[in-house]
């Protein structure tokens, strides 16, 4: 029988490595798995690659992740907004490294990844800073820069609801980065709220199917711990 609920959070992050390429869904607060990234932490897994959209806020989630030390490189859009003072401090003083994506092309290379595309064309950064060292062609009447798909290790997403199969759905704008992520790792952990009977999901409503999701803690909303 199918049933990739695990009893912990420890169980879920079991395995994962130094040096590991970790993908973290969310929009800032929004869609971020704070329960996943807290066990993350705990589990003591360090020089860690993280891509995410932005780099926390505060002193919560991936800004935790941060100000731990565990992290040696950032991939992100927006690594800087209100409440962003950890990653502020870490980068200016040298202890950590950043490497700067535009959105779309941050969403598109996770896209690829997952698609099995192992890179595409794309005028955005085209003749900036953001394109240093990386190959450009002249298509039509633009410039555009070739892009690689950016595979990670582990993905650690946020949903809704699952069934025991790993079918996913998601709330609102939670939906965000997490469908992408999921694709695009070699082992994809969800933190969800609501567990959900074998049947019972909308297949319409269904964004990521369970082929793609590995492991699954159950974390009701409100529950501090799972």
């Amino acid at each position: 029988m199918i049933d990739k609920f695990v009893p912990s959070v420890a169980t879920a992050l079991a395995g994962v490595k130094d040096g590991a390429t970790i993908l973290v869904g969310g929009f800032g607060a929004v869609g971020q798995p704070d329960l996943l990234i807290e066990g993350l932490i705990e589990q003591g897994a360090g020089d860690l690659t993280v891509v995410a959209n932005n780099a926390g806020y505060g002193r919560v989630g991936l800004a935790r992740l941060l100000a731990a030390g565990r992290v040696r490189r950032l991939v992100c859009s927006y690594p800087r907004i209100p409440g962003s003072v950890i990653f502020e401090d870490l980068y200016r003083a040298g202890r950590l490294e950043l490497e700067l994506v535009p959105q779309g092309t941050l969403a598109e290379r996770l896209r690829a990844a997952g698609a099995g595309i192992p890179a595409f064309f794309t005028p955005t950064g085209a003749g900036t800073r953001l394109v240093d060292g990386k190959e450009t062609r002249r298509i039509g009447t633009r410039d555009y820069v070739l892009e690689h798909a950016l595979h990670g290790d582990v993905a650690l997403i946020e949903a809704w609801q699952a069934d025991r199969w790993g079918n996913l759905t998601y709330r609102g704008s939670s939906r965000n980065f997490n469908p992408v992520m999921a694709t695009a790792a070699e082992l994809t952990i969800a933190q969800v709220y609501h567990a959900a009977p074998l049947g019972a999901l909308d297949p319409e409503a269904i964004v990521t199917p369970g082929i793609y999701v590995d492991r699954i803690v159950h974390h009701p909303a409100g529950a501090l711990h799972a």
